[in-house]
């Protein structure tokens, strides 16, 4: 039966549009990072999760499994969840602020810490530069012990003072080590040029630009603690919720450089999509220079160092596990101590975010192998194939 005209016009007017229609993400990696999760939470690694895998021009894919918490009672888990995102803040963060500190004159990436906080002094840290910081190669210890040197110390200023009255271990330069401590100090270093409290500048200069309106320090300030994933229960029997879990920076007061930071995978999702654009907002108007987003994101390590760190992000270290078996060598991301992800592929234009609180009710999970699971799954859900 032939058809009638019209049909065909339609018929062919349907096929050109799905001609021309963008490739989707496939939906077999997909189906198995979300049972890669749900793997996890049967085995009590962590209670949920939220995941968001994109790739630019092909969509994206994002999906909350298992529970916001499992203490005291049952709480299912949605997209609209707050987590506490531990260490990412040191590259969302930390490094964002310095890097809109540099372009602005305000700061000098290769100039002395001494010339910003002159009491970090002694001759043993007259080498250290915010380079070092940046690249956990300052020689500096990883963490703040209790005791400063005034006894125990409290408070920003207090972690200042402790911070700089630790030695170094190694000269700049000459060693890798991850430490919470270069990242306090480059929080103090913030405050001090920008005139105004860390989350303030935050907020101003990072958060409300690009429409990350979840996103920020302090969260009880502006959002209801039922949207907010709980932590770990205290010895107190008191259950963190919307209290930052580092206990450092619950000791600064919730706000730091190298932690502190409540987001959610949307917008985490908008701050990917502008390192990935180069440095321009959804909205098109440009936060970062493409100079600043080649620091963050490239290797600035000193050469003779084999991890490779661009200025707050990982790119080839122990800790570059959630690259998984398929991105490129020009991937980079950062892990938090809670249990969340975000890395980046700028060869493929895509990411992926993984929030959760793996340590709810209790610390002492792992999901370390998860991360390299949904590396790869990402990757093969966006399209990437293994080299042949």
């Amino acid at each position: 039966m032939r058809l009638p005209l019209l049909s065909l016009i339609l018929a062919a007017g349907l096929l050109a549009g799905c001609a021309h229609q963008p490739p989707v993400l496939a939906p077999q990696p997909l189906a198995d990072a979300g049972a890669a999760i749900e793997r996890f939470i049967a085995q009590r690694q962590l209670p949920g999760a939220a995941l968001w895998i994109e790739r630019a021009g092909q969509g994206s894919y994002h999906r909350a499994y298992g529970q916001r918490a499992v203490d005291p009672a049952p709480e299912p888990l949605d997209e609209t969840t707050v987590f506490d995102a531990a260490s990412l803040t040191k590259p969302v963060v930390t490094a964002t602020l310095v890097q809109l500190l540099r372009e602005r004159g305000q700061l000098d990436v290769e100039a002395p810490l001494q010339r910003y906080l002159p009491d970090c002094g002694g001759v043993d840290k007259a080498g250290i530069t915010l380079r070092h910081l940046l690249t956990h190669s300052s020689g500096l210890p990883s963490g703040l012990p209790r005791s400063g040197p005034t006894g125990d110390w409290t408070g920003q200023a207090g972690a200042e003072r402790t911070a700089c009255a630790l030695a170094p271990t190694a000269a700049p330069g000459t060693l890798f080590r991850y430490s919470d401590v270069n990242f306090i100090l480059l929080g103090r270093i913030i405050e001090r040029q920008a005139g105004m409290p860390l989350e303030r500048f935050a907020e101003q200069a990072l958060f409300k630009p690009l429409g990350m309106a979840d996103s920020g320090y302090l969260p009880l300030q502006r959002i209801a603690a039922a949207r907010i994933a709980p932590t770990e229960r205290q010895p107190d029997g008191h259950v963190l919720r919307g209290e930052v879990h580092d206990p450092t920076a619950r000791r600064m007061g919730g706000v730091a450089g190298h932690a502190g930071l409540f987001t959610t995978t949307a917008d985490l999702a908008r701050f990917a999509r502008m390192l990935l654009a180069g440095g321009v907002a959804e909205d098109g108007r440009r936060l970062l220079s493409p100079a600043s987003v080649a620091l963050l994101t490239t290797p600035q390590s000193p050469p003779e160092l084999a991890e490779k760190r661009g200025m707050g992000w990982d790119i080839a270290s122990p800790y570059a596990r959630p690259r998984g078996s398929l991105y490129s060598d020009t991937s980079y991301g950062h892990t938090g101590f809670t249990g969340c992800v975000l890395w980046l592929d700028p060869t493929s234009r895509s990411f992926y975010v993984l929030l959760s609180n793996r340590v709810h009710p209790a610390a002492g999970t792992n999901v370390l192998p998860l991360y390299g699971e949904l590396g790869t799954l990402a990757a093969k859900a966006v399209g990437i194939a293994p080299a042949r």
